[in-house]
């Protein structure tokens, strides 16, 4: 059963070496999904996960993190604007709990607030159309949580 942490100096001294992350923004309807290279310096977009119940959602999250050998995993947690935690950042801690009895990974969480509003902009100064937005930017977001934590951690390897 993998443990959840809260601080990420905490999960970063429970991640294994050398061994990818994986990042979720977790949606009402989707989750989008991230993944870092081993040496955790940039995060990719990888997919986007169309919600349907917990137990099949889980195992697609559980395939990836088979398949490409995730040494832990980040949830994007939701506060409101003055940094409190609303509906949402429950309904993300419940899916980490759910979560954590079907992997052995470490499980931490980092605030997202404005990362989708990241993306869009991103998107939009790709000049992405508004279909391809509306099909990538959960995965973008994802990704904009995800490098969040490797620029995190690269701080706390380079000062420690």
């Amino acid at each position: 059963m993998a443990e959840i942490f809260e601080e990420i100096e905490t999960f970063a001294s429970a991640l294994p070496r050398m061994q990818a992350l994986m990042g979720l923004d977790l949606g009402t309807k989707t989750i989008g999904v991230a993944v870092s290279d081993g040496l955790l310096s940039v995060a990719t977009p990888l997919e986007t996960v169309k919600r349907k119940k917990f137990g099949v959602d889980a195992a697609r999250l559980c395939e990836i993190v088979k398949d490409r050998a995730i040494g832990g995993i980040i949830l994007g947690l939701p506060r409101n604007m003055d940094g409190s935690e609303g509906p949402r950042c429950q309904s993300t801690r419940a899916f980490a709990r759910n979560l954590a009895p079907l992997v052995t990974c470490p499980i931490g969480f980092w605030d997202e607030r404005l990362s989708t509003v990241a993306a869009e902009r991103a998107l939009l100064e790709a000049d992405t159309t508004r279909k391809r937005r509306a099909e990538v930017i959960d995965h973008v977001a994802a990704s904009y949580i995800l490098q969040g934590v490797l620029d995190r951690l690269g701080h706390l390897r380079n000062a420690g």
